[in-house]
């Protein structure tokens, strides 16, 4: 089932009973192992975790440990930033005419929509940086309902993985 310097080979077997009463078989979860070392790489446009494993590993197939070493992405593509969820700056002001700025019903609305992951405001409140999946909501909706709030809104811009750092962990299994 698995090649013989699989990391999933070794796993051990679970089984699960369906709905139906049917039998399954499965691989247990792999625990991510511990990273060490502090060698970090800076990801530039068109970078690919395969070329990054041949690069730093000589073996492309190795791009999982490089995958381990950064937990906080849910997925490869994530790593490099080819999901469906984005993260974009939104600049924004509110007219002083208008008194205070209605933070707490900014954030909700934008909240309640559905695809939303998360919001931050700048400590300056110049900027509303908000990832999202573009699956269900677009730039353009949240440009509106910030608007609709009293805010003026600036061009949205992408805030990606290119020049942010990631870890290559040294190659233990060599």
């Amino acid at each position: 089932m698995f090649f013989k310097n699989s990391r999933y080979r070794k796993l051990p077997d679970e089984v699960t009973v369906d709905a139906k009463g049917r039998r399954l078989t499965s691989k247990s979860s792999r625990a991510l192992p511990e990273v060490t070392g502090i060698f970090q790489h800076t990801l530039a446009d068109g970078d690919r975790l395969d070329h990054l494993a041949h690069k730093y590993y000589n073996q492309p197939r190795k791009w999982w440990r490089i995958c381990d070493a950064n937990p906080e992405f849910m997925s490869p593509q994530a790593l490099l930033g080819k999901t469906p969820f984005i993260t974009q700056q939104f600049p924004l002001s509110f007219p002083e005419s208008q008194g205070q700025p209605p933070w707490a019903v900014l954030m909700k609305t934008i909240s309640d929509q559905v695809g939303i992951e998360d919001i931050l405001l700048t400590d300056d409140e110049n900027y509303l940086i908000i990832t999202f999946n573009q699956i269900n909501i677009q730039a353009s909706t949240l440009t509106e309902i910030i608007s609709r709030a009293g805010f003026i809104v600036g061009q949205p811009q992408t805030i990606g993985r290119t020049g942010k750092q990631i870890v290559i962990p040294p190659d233990i299994f060599a």
